[in-house]
């Protein structure tokens, strides 16, 4: 088998280097005369990435590009409206994923200076493909990976229907190192919401930056092809946009930016007509907003090769290959679409409905909860002591009996302030101190006290409204939130009534922190309240304490510390014939359920002695899998494997 690619963009290429390592024979023709790729720069994701590092498992060759791990969106005044964690992203210039893929490749296997005229047929089927410089390439196999204008398409399914995308969008790189050390790591917006105006700048090395600048061509317009007149523009459009933007518009050479009409059009019926087949832009074209092109591109590629070597004909390879990637390539043409009208028109939207611009986020299903017959309500704190001690119990029965219960988290409201505080022993910090450092030793959950004496917290309130913020985003990122703030607490000695440990928090679990800020200070006010109301009525009076529900009887409440065992009835009283799921006890498989452990929480799950926990933990650390935070009274050990399916 022959294949013959015609375009050596990064899909191409992509293309050629799994074939080439599979030892299928493979030409790649690309029209321009030495050029190893055009454009700028674009952000790449885990499926993109994840098809690089696969390309050079092999070698010790390093990933061109930047890493991005933090999106800022702002508005032309400055005000920050998103602050957000970002999770495996990298910024990469075109040219240098181009020469990175093009060098994987054997000497003349790319060819060039061969712009597509037409294909040659015998007895109707495409037997070569002919160039405008006289040349011809035979083969088996016809792979028009030619970008979004693609001649190979043309040629198979005729002229395709354009949709004006009616956003234009100038492209450049500056080259300015303080800008560029100041914002490594960094994805910056600002964009108006008011009219349809936006300036991103990411950098792509520690002296230069790559910007776009997206508009409306119905506010302002200029014609491509003057770099005066196209600096005089940006520079014009974008007067009341802050110091740092005009910076970078003055460091860039304007001879190099373009102007990009953006356009795309609907999913064809099918990728492939005979023995010719389409990838990339050829095959599917998106408006930018998804910022998903190249990713899609490679993809295309991988899931191509994966098909013709795995499949008894092309006919079969191709038709799996359209259908495995159509859905999906529908849902971001609908979604650039969207998105591109949001920009338009962003009058009457609050700032959460401005998406961040990276596909995994917008195409992140969020599936209603299923209705499954035991509903736990667990009134907890952020601050209360056997609340973190029964952390253990808590994910032991999420991971074995998930599949029945849905876990309602309410914040109970444990210290409105030491003045109004009246429970119990405790009734000073230096008491908190004392039980904490005795609770910790009794139930081995380590916890150091030192807080209270050190930087002591006047109240539980704070933290509580923060977890309501957190939900307002995304329910389970607020329980990982949680569980951070509590980390914080029990084991660093952080006082998490402070914003900048509450910011963190949220950071590190992708959360938006100008978002979470907002709901701290507004809506998330009034869910704490409702909270403590529903304390009230459910004569709450310590903590944890726990209701199991089948939705229909009277609830039945537990309070405090509680044998497994009897949590267990309690659901099985509820189902009966509930199985329990057994865990895989594999240190890598929690590590990915929970990405940080206690040893009490690794002995509980793992089922292991207290000694044979050691040595395991030990001995991962010691192999670089995990790493350790020592607190005065314990360990808590983090993990460096994938998480995957954290919870």
């Amino acid at each position: 088998m022959k294949v013959v690619i015609i375009g050596g963009g990064i899909g191409g290429l992509t293309l050629a280097n799994y074939l080439h390592n599979n030892n299928v024979e493979v030409v790649v023709n690309e029209r321009a005369v030495g050029s190893k790729g055009g454009g700028h720069a674009f952000l790449m994701h885990t499926d993109g990435l994840a098809i690089l590092r696969e390309l050079i498992a092999a070698t010790e060759t390093k990933l061109p590009g930047k890493g991005v791990d933090k999106f800022s969106l702002k508005r032309p005044d400055g005000d920050e409206v998103q602050c957000v964690q970002l999770d495996n992203w990298r910024c990469i210039k075109r040219t240098d994923l181009t020469r990175f893929l093009y060098d994987f490749l054997p000497a003349g296997q790319v060819k060039d200076n061969r712009e597509f005229s037409h294909f040659i047929r015998e007895e109707g089927k495409v037997v070569a493909a002919a160039f405008l410089n006289g040349d011809v390439e035979y083969g088996d196999i016809f792979v028009g990976a030619d970008g979004g204008f693609s001649k190979v398409r043309q040629a198979i399914f005729g002229p395709v229907e354009f949709q004006p995308g009616r956003v234009k969008e100038i492209v450049g790189i500056a080259y300015n190192a303080e800008l560029a050390q100041s914002n490594i790591g960094v994805f910056n917006k600002f964009q108006r919401n008011t009219s349809g105006l936006a300036f991103g700048m990411i950098p792509t090395s520690e002296q230069e930056l790559v910007w776009f600048m997206q508009y409306d061509p119905a506010i302002s317009d200029v014609e491509d092809g003057d770099s005066g007149k196209l600096q005089v523009f940006c520079n014009t459009l974008l007067q009341s946009f802050p110091a740092e933007v005009h910076q970078v518009l003055n460091s860039n050479d304007f001879s190099t930016s373009y102007i990009w009409n953006t356009r795309d059009f609907d999913v064809l019926p099918a990728f492939s007509d005979d023995n010719v087949v389409l990838i990339g832009d050829a095959a599917h074209l998106a408006l930018p907003f998804t910022s998903a092109g190249t990713t899609n591109a490679m993809v295309d590629a991988k899931v191509l090769a994966t098909k013709l070597l795995a499949t008894n004909s092309y006919a079969e390879a191709f038709s799996e290959y359209y259908n495995l990637r159509s859905a999906e390539v529908v849902e971001h043409l609908h979604l650039g679409r969207g998105l591109r009208d949001l920009f338009l028109d962003p009058l009457g939207h609050d700032d959460e409905e401005f998406p961040i611009p990276l596909i995994d986020d917008k195409v992140r299903k969020v599936n209603p909860q299923l209705k499954k017959p035991v509903e736990i309500v667990y009134f907890t704190d952020p601050i209360c002591s056997t609340c973190w001690i029964i952390q253990p119990l808590i994910r032991k029965l999420k991971l074995e009996y998930g599949a029945y219960i849905n876990l309602r988290y309410v914040m109970g409201g444990l210290l409105p302030s030491w003045e109004a505080y009246t429970k119990g022993k405790i009734q000073k910090p230096s008491d908190a101190a004392e039980h904490w450092e005795e609770a910790g030793a009794q139930h081995e959950m380590p916890m150091d006290g030192d807080v209270w004496l050190e930087d002591p917290l006047s109240s539980s309130y704070p933290p509580s409204i923060a977890f309501k913020a957190a939900q307002l985003q995304d329910p389970d990122k607020a329980v990982s939130f949680l569980r951070r703030i509590q980390e914080m607490v029990f084991l660093e000695k952080k006082n998490i009534i402070k914003w900048e440990f509450l910011k963190q928090a949220a950071f590190d679990n992708g959360l938006d922190s100008a978002r979470l800020y907002r709901d701290y200070e507004g809506k998330a006010v009034e869910l704490f309240k409702e909270d403590l109301e529903l304390v009230k009525q459910r004569g709450v009076v310590s903590f944890p304490t726990l209701f199991f529900s089948d939705g229909v009887s009277e609830p039945v409440m537990v309070k405090g510390v509680q044998p497994y065992e009897v949590l267990e009835r309690l659901i099985l009283d509820i189902v009966p014939d509930a199985q329990k799921l057994q865990i895989d006890t594999d240190a890598r498989s929690l590590f990915t359920h929970f990405p940080t452990m206690t040893d009490k929480e690794f002995v509980t799950l793992s089922n292991l002695s207290r000694e044979e926990a050691a040595d395991m933990l030990n001995s991962l650390h010691g192999e670089g899998s995990i790493e350790k935070y020592a607190s005065k009274n314990g360990m808590i050990w983090i993990s460096k494997f994938d998480c995957l399916n954290c919870i």
